[in-house]
């Protein structure tokens, strides 16, 4: 198993063996995207994509849809050897109870979850004031999770001063999109005085290397990509790192050497043990997932093992001591019966989108 040297990691490896390995940033609500009808019109450039993709998803969300999508997601990220994931969530048409419906899905699945709920001015100051109490209602209940901001550009400095102040009064941090697209480049300017080093900072793409931002930046190679708005050459920042997803799945794994492929084509001096340091990052987000036991096919978990061979998977993966993974399939649900489930459910989802 790895040993954590204090907060980093040290690849120290017992064979075929890890703690369970973090999705830094993800977006459950969107494994049920998968299929969904085509956009009214193609869209040409990030701004687009938001809006008549993932804005028009998140619109068509009820609480059902949010249950059956974060099961799905939570079945899929244990059989990659995901333990914990970070959720960053918007359903504007179903606000009140959304995190507690995520967090009880994964908990039912057997891994761990941080949740926030990503405000936003998009649909108004009431829009924006529902999200921030859904984010205060589950803190307080003892929700484990952070306070969210869908990202600057789409919030008022009133919006961000006031989810800052929030999650300050909580104690946690605030979960972000920063610089995302070139729409987003002067996020910083706008965030310097506010964050602090226990936010998470998504995605960077269109920051300074010097943006003076505290918190740790999360790195999300694919999803950059998919998006088209570069790549964000995370190396660069001296913020702490970690990786991410932004909602295509939690195959950390893959995750990893596709950030370190990237890496590698901007130098190709580039060793795999920076982008295994980004992924190692995510124990620093989510501590508890030190704890968890990933067993894998392979016995040679090292990063330059690992950055060229796939097909990698876990056998056993045990959660707070508890066997939630055994012989590669879940222990506690039925992987067959959620995915037909979340099938029927993308159904009606889709049978919405139509409709928006």
């Amino acid at each position: 198993m790895l040993e954590l040297d204090g907060l980093s990691a040290t690849p120290k490896v017992e064979k075929g063996m890890t703690p369970g390995l973090v999705c830094a940033h993800h977006h459950l609500y969107s494994t049920l995207a998968r299929g969904m009808p085509t956009p009214p019109r193609t869209p040409r450039g990030f701004t687009e994509i938001l809006d008549l993709v993932w804005w028009r998803l998140d619109r068509a969300l009820d609480l059902e849809s949010i249950r059956w999508s974060a099961m799905l997601g939570a079945v899929e990220a244990l059989e990659r050897g995901c333990t914990a994931i970070v959720d960053h969530h918007e359903s504007p048409n179903a606000i009140e109870g959304s995190l507690d419906v995520i967090s009880e899905a994964c908990a039912e699945v057997g891994i761990r979850v941080s949740c926030s709920y990503g405000i936003t001015d998009r649909h108004g100051f009431d829009g924006a004031q529902q999200g921030l109490a859904e984010n205060e209602r589950y803190l307080r209940a003892g929700g484990h999770g952070m306070v969210g901001i869908h990202a600057a550009f789409t919030c008022s400095d009133d919006s961000l001063e006031t989810a800052a102040g929030l999650a300050a009064d909580l104690g946690v941090g605030v979960h972000v999109h920063v610089a995302e697209g070139p729409v987003d480049a002067g996020a910083a300017d706008r965030l310097r005085s506010l964050a602090s080093e226990n936010w998470l900072l998504i995605h960077g793409v269109h920051l300074e290397g010097d943006h003076g931002l505290a918190g740790t930046m999360v790195h999300n190679p694919r999803s950059n990509m998919n998006n088209s708005v570069g790549y964000a050459r995370p190396a660069r920042f001296a913020n702490p790192m970690a990786l991410g997803t932004d909602g295509i799945g939690a195959d950390m794994l893959e995750e990893f050497r596709l950030a370190y492929a990237r890496h590698r084509e901007e130098d190709v001096t580039a060793s795999p043990e920076v982008a295994w340091g980004w992924l190692a990052g995510g124990w620093n987000v989510f501590p508890e997932a030190r704890k968890d036991r990933v067993t894998w096919n392979y016995d040679d978990m090292d990063p330059w093992r690992l950055a060229f061979t796939t097909g990698v998977a876990p056998r056993t993966v045990e959660v707070d001591g508890v066997v939630v993974l055994s012989d590669g399939q879940p222990t506690r649900v039925d992987a067959g019966e959620v995915r037909a489930r979340a099938s029927e459910e993308a159904l009606r989802l889709h049978r919405r989108l139509d409709e928006i």
